[in-house]
């Protein structure tokens, strides 16, 4: 990955970048520096073009899209890309949505490029999760409704039982908990299911596609209707569902939406 205008040392280095849930301007300061500096940028699906523009006229920019369902770069080769890159001087940016260490497959990169001897950097950014409920004027923690929050994948890879639900639902149920499901859309009808083996059929859900761009949308309904619900309303992914009482808070905020503002 050689450039007529990049000078190959041995000086390369790699940063893993949040690029928080879409809008450019909840980027972090540190994320927008190493954006800015990046000679190679290799750049996740769910990262917008407003956010890619920042880097450098002369960047090179690589596209490794990742979406469920959908045809995917293989996580092997961008670790290649990745360490191919830094040995030839290149100051690399792994461009992810959300959060590197949320879902972001950051604790994988990160293993393989001090594995190779590479040097790396974290830089953190608001994961959906959060930026969804935010968007809509509830938190995931109130001290009368939550007592903590669960962020957990939805989406299973392949050979792994994946999340037991049952349990989750139990312990979310005893420990007033908000659940924040990622990649959890098509597989909703079974998480519904076993959600109710220990959650009320009444617990308000929240399913938030595309947080904090112009685009998105969302619902609110109960557990024993999500999946029906999802359908109805035609959400798919990207999208983030929140399970609890904190989702009661969304109907509030509505009937007063000029007391709130997200940033």
């Amino acid at each position: 990955m050689t450039s007529g205008k990049h000078t190959t040392s041995s000086n390369g280095h790699c940063t893993l970048v949040g690029a928080g849930p879409g809008d450019p301007e909840l980027l972090t300061l540190k994320a927008l520096k190493a954006i800015q500096a990046a000679t190679v940028l290799l750049v996740d699906d769910l990262v917008s073009d407003e956010i890619v523009a920042y880097a450098q006229p002369d960047a090179r920019i690589v596209h490794v899209g990742k979406r469920g369902g959908c045809k995917s770069t293989p996580q092997e080769f961008i670790e290649k890309l990745m360490i191919m890159a830094v040995r030839e001087g290149e100051s690399v940016v792994r461009l992810k949505g959300g959060d590197p260490f949320i879902f972001g497959r950051g604790g994988e990169e990160v293993e393989h490029l001090r594995a190779a001897g590479i040097a790396v950097t974290v830089i953190n950014g608001i994961t959906a999760g959060l930026a969804a409920v935010t968007s809509l004027g509830v938190p995931l923690t109130h001290r009368q409704h939550a007592h903590g929050v669960v962020f957990v994948t939805g989406h299973a890879k392949p050979g792994d039982a994946g999340t037991d639900w049952r349990v989750l639902a139990d312990t979310a149920c005893k420990a007033k908990l908000t659940l924040v499901i990622y990649m959890g859309v098509s597989g909703a009808g079974r998480i519904q299911d076993e959600l109710l083996t220990g959650l009320p059929a009444t617990t308000p859900v929240a399913v938030i596609q595309n947080a904090t761009l112009q685009t998105q949308r969302h619902i609110t309904t109960t557990l024993s209707q999500l999946a029906t619900a999802i359908v109805e309303s035609g959400l798919a992914s990207p999208s983030v569902i929140v399970v609890g009482d904190v989702v009661s808070g969304i109907a509030a905020a509505a009937e007063n939406p000029a007391l709130f503002r997200a940033a």
